[in-house]
């Protein structure tokens, strides 16, 4: 890992030798709750991270079985039906490995946008297609209407499998059903963590990557960062405290520079920092997929992390921006990247005297979208976009959440539109797609720092899809999930509002 920290430098070295003589990372290996707070809730059963990969690789016989299986039966297709942290590594997976020859193709469902569920139902067959619905809790609501509408449709039980916890409604209809296979992953892994367990692994198996390698790259990463190595040159607790040095220092904004390969992993991070970190007004603020510019659109919020090799990061250090280079050679070794930035994670958890593990705020959003379904839609007028502009000031960042058709053109043209914004006001910016975001950077967003302006735009649905057995439909829940989330921000006092399409697209023009 190269650091060229500039006037973070003597922040970071104090830091670490901070957390070097707390024994963070040693105590945090032997499931010290007290490394982050003296109550053990939500922190002594949420370390089984650190452990899972040994125990994923001896299931290698059922799990490669379990994937031949579905081959043989002539399954072409794979469609995880999941949010957050079921989803986002499984996303990766699928944007980063082509299709093994021979092999099924990997899709991820995590939207309700109604246009992409009827995709799915289009280009994936109804008699050669596996639907794995993965959820932690079994309850998410996304995923059970996803499950309920393909099963209305097809209905054959070895054509669906679950990946949950043991004991959730979702393994108990399962059974009950029939399913071609249930994993239960060990109930101490929270979702965002848990790339490395069932929730990753067995869409990845499914899809024919070189699975055992992921996980062997993870092995040797956690040889470099455990402990019993030099705990100042950890290159986890190193990590920790450069992204906690700097959120302390008013540079909270975690600029991810990705290599090309695996740029997807910039999502899966973004979850991983920003639902870890944003929190008692405090967290990093990670910034993912924002083009990468001179440094004169930048202001002085912003630490850069590549991983890979960047040209453009040299004039940035140069310029003073602190930055922070890990290597990457090969997508196998996304298995080491994922156990480097949990433990770096954590570690920046414990730098910032939070909890890493728990998720306040996530509540509200799904509270709220109930609370829109049984009572009908609230008057949300859209406003226009300079009123939302009017109040972006130095240090702020510029959230554009999309409730839109995640493979519709409209994404790149809200990538534009974010560029532009960053240059003009010299201010971050993140594009979430929802609900995705909602189980993503939506913790930051309502428990973080109040530096964010949400500029919210929902996508028209012109054909809808039907949930069996729900009163509501895919539109109606995509719109109460815009409706509930816009609500709980202006209860927190944040300034966001909804636009339109138009207003924001032609930021850009």
């Amino acid at each position: 890992m190269n650091e060229r920290l500039g006037p973070l430098q003597d922040a970071v070295d104090a830091t670490i030798a901070d957390l070097v003589e707390r024994k963070v990372v040693e105590r945090a290996w032997a499931g010290d709750h007290t490394v982050w707070q003296d109550d053990p809730t939500e922190v002594a059963d949420r370390l089984g991270w650190l452990h899972v990969v040994p125990e994923v690789l001896a299931d290698r016989e059922r799990l490669d079985t379990f994937a031949a299986t579905a081959v043989a039966d002539g399954l072409t297709h794979v469609v995880v039906m999941g949010m957050g942290g079921s989803s986002l590594f499984p996303e990766v997976l699928a944007r980063t490995f082509p299709p093994a020859a021979g092999g099924p193709e990997l899709r991820v469902l995590d939207t309700t946008d109604p246009a992409a569920v009827a995709r799915i139902g289009h280009e994936c067959p109804d008699d050669a297609t596996l639907f794995v619905a993965s959820s932690k809790s079994g309850s998410t609501v996304e995923t059970r209407s996803h499950l309920e509408t393909f099963w209305a449709r097809i209905g054959r039980p070895e054509q669906f499998a679950v990946i949950t916890d043991p004991g959730s409604a979702l393994g108990a209809l399962a059974t009950e059903r029939g399913f071609r296979a249930t994993f239960e992953n060990r109930p101490d892994i929270g979702g965002r963590y848990s790339a490395l367990s069932y929730f990753g692994i067995v869409p990845a198996v499914l899809a024919g990557v070189d699975w055992a390698g992921l996980l062997a790259t993870a092995q040797d990463m956690t040889a470099k960062i455990g402990p019993d190595v030099d705990q100042a040159t950890n290159p986890a607790l190193r990590l920790g405290a450069v992204l906690g040095a700097a959120v302390k220092a008013g540079r909270d904004k975690v600029t991810l520079v990705i290599d090309q390969d695996i740029e997807t992993f910039g999502l899966w991070l973004e979850q991983l920092l920003a639902e870890s970190t944003g929190k008692q007004g405090t967290g990093v603020i990670p910034i993912a997929g924002e083009r990468l510019g001179p440094p004169e659109v930048y202001g002085d919020d912003r630490l850069f992390v590549g991983i890979g090799d960047h040209h453009g990061l040299a004039p940035l250090a140069e310029a003073g921006h602190p930055v922070v280079e890990i290597p990457y050679g090969d997508p196998l070794e996304l298995g080491s990247l994922v156990m480097l930035w949990e433990l770096a994670t954590a570690v920046c958890g414990a730098v910032l005297d939070i909890n890493p593990f728990d998720q306040p705020n996530v509540a509200e959003a799904k509270e709220a979208t109930a609370s829109v379904l049984k009572s009908g839609p609230p008057d949300i007028e859209v406003e226009p976009l300079q009123g939302l502009f009017d109040q972006v000031v130095p240090g702020d960042y510029v959230a554009i959440q999309a409730y839109v058709d995640p493979e519709s053109g409209v994404v790149d043209a809200l990538e534009d539109a974010r560029t532009a914004i960053r240059d003009r006001f010299r201010v971050a910016t993140t594009v979430g797609i929802g609900p995705r975001f909602l189980h993503s950077t939506g913790q930051l967003h309502k428990g973080g720092p109040p530096t964010g302006v949400f500029v919210q735009v929902v996508g028209d649905d012109p054909d809808d899809v039907d949930v069996p057995g729900a009163d509501y439909t895919f539109s109606s829940l995509k719109h109460a999930q815009a409706d509930g989330d816009l609500l709980t921000l202006r209860r927190h006092g944040l300034r966001a509002g909804r636009v339109s399409l138009d207003d924001l697209v032609e930021v850009a023009r």
